[in-house]
């Protein structure tokens, strides 16, 4: 089988296992994208997309290919892949996974970009997606290693780039200890490697990465969400002059303890708005059915549009629309915190003006949190009570909210650049791109 012996490089036993796998379970593919589709994780119009089968036509000239996960990731390289076709005469292609991710990128895709979903990481999936749209460089963004993507684009000669790179001590430890070949054989295909922090970089080289630099967190450099100027006036009319306060990205485990510490702000302030946005937006009716089992009076994005007069919790489960819901509140409690998830982004929260609070686990951003720690740009917290409290004493002090988002403003202002400094660090790669005139 000669598919499964390594190339240049060679291949290790568990990644051509991995690639043996793939290969013969391509007749599952409708089966898993089908049992995907029926929990909303599919777009059932763009499932071709899903086997490598285009969903728009290639358009004429060389072409950059760049690869996110999800929304943050979508959302921290679309200025690069801007920038790259604003600077040469290419074409620009986001392929992402997740249907959320796809709608962001939808809302936000300037001239001369267009968006796929990744094929499955199937062979034939995998050749179909780069027949078609043959690009003449890939740029892969912070973890997105799936292996006959990796393989295949590096066997067509394809200059590849990892961008925003990252490796936890976590993962890292995984590799070494039972994946190092294999992250060696994939690290090793990728030109340039360009990791967000210098501990990612050191982690990085060792496990087999080439033209490694540490460039910094390409998130710092993406502008605020935007938000519906229309909207935007609709819900601030409606929330009045009620004071109000934000938990996003709330993961399972967290709400309960949002539901908790509103019930601890009511107390001092009667006519509190909490605004509760999950993470995932499906999740908005289970999250209003606790809000309505601990007798608080729920209402929906989805649904009801807007907080009506007895709303105690808005549920912002729409997609697309942190934007909206930083600008309404002048305090945020970021999510997948109070839980073992890693914490979210809380660069655009700061960019907006909103007084953060997070919880202990943070470790998918652990930089820029300890970095607003230490300036007091950000207050760390865990369980309902200490929310609460500290909720409490934002809302009831401008000059407190004022001086902790000036701090986190100074810390945003001292981690500025990555965005150059990456697309410097990519010139090995794009000098070869024709230029425009």
């Amino acid at each position: 089988m000669p598919w499964l012996i390594g190339e240049a490089m060679g291949e290790s036993s568990l990644l051509g296992a991995y690639r043996l796998a793939t290969r013969l379970a391509h007749p599952l593919a409708g089966p898993l994208l089908a049992w995907r589709l029926r929990r909303g994780k599919e777009d059932g119009a763009r499932l071709g997309e899903r086997y490598g089968t285009p969903g728009l036509e290639r358009p004429a000239g060389p072409l950059v290919w760049v690869h996110a996960a999800s929304v943050g990731e979508t959302v921290s390289v679309l200025p690069l892949l801007e920038r790259i076709v604003a600077m040469s005469a290419v074409s620009g292609l986001i392929t992402t996974g997740t249907v959320t991710s796809a709608r962001v990128a939808g809302s936000r895709l300037g001239e001369g970009l267009m968006h796929q979903f990744a094929p499955l990481d199937g062979p034939r999936f995998v050749g179909a997606f780069l027949d078609h749209w043959r690009p003449a460089a890939a740029i892969f963004a912070e973890s997105e290693l799936w292996p006959n993507m990796i393989l295949e684009t590096a066997r067509r000669g394809v200059p590849l780039a990892l961008v925003n790179a990252r490796m936890s001590e976590r993962s890292f430890a995984r590799w070494r200890q039972r994946g190092s070949a294999m992250a060696k054989a994939l690290l090793g295909r990728f030109d340039v490697c360009l990791a967000q922090s210098q501990a990612d970089a050191d982690r990085l080289a060792v496990l087999g990465a080439a033209g490694v630099q540490a460039t910094g967190n390409l998130k710092f450099d993406v502008p605020p969400p935007p938000a519906d100027e229309a909207e935007l006036a609709a819900l601030a009319a409606a929330i009045g002059d009620r004071p109000c306060w934000l938990a996003a990205s709330l993961h399972p485990g967290e709400d309960a303890q949002v539901i908790a510490a509103h019930g601890k702000l009511a107390a001092r302030f009667p006519r509190l708005v909490t605004l509760m946005a999950p993470r995932h937006p499906e999740r908005g009716a289970e999250v209003a059915g606790r809000i309505a089992e601990a007798g608080l009076a729920p209402a929906r994005r989805s649904v009801d549009m807007r907080p009506r007069a007895e709303t105690d919790i808005f549920v912002m489960d729409s997609i697309g629309e942190l934007g909206l819901a930083f600008r309404l509140a002048p305090v945020v409690l970021m999510g997948g915190s109070l839980v073992p998830h890693g914490g979210q982004n809380p660069i655009e929260a700061a960019k907006l003006e909103v007084a953060i609070l997070h919880g202990p686990h943070v470790s998918n951003f652990a930089e820029i949190y300890a970095a607003l720690d230490g300036e007091s740009g950000a207050v760390r917290i865990s369980g309902a009570d200490a929310m609460a409290g500290i909720v409490s004493d934002l809302l009831a002090s401008p000059d407190a909210r004022q001086a902790q988002c000036r701090a986190a403003a100074r810390v945003l202002a001292r981690f500025a650049g990555p965005l150059d400094r990456t697309l410097t660090a990519l010139e090995p790669i794009l000098g070869r791109l024709p230029r425009r005139r």
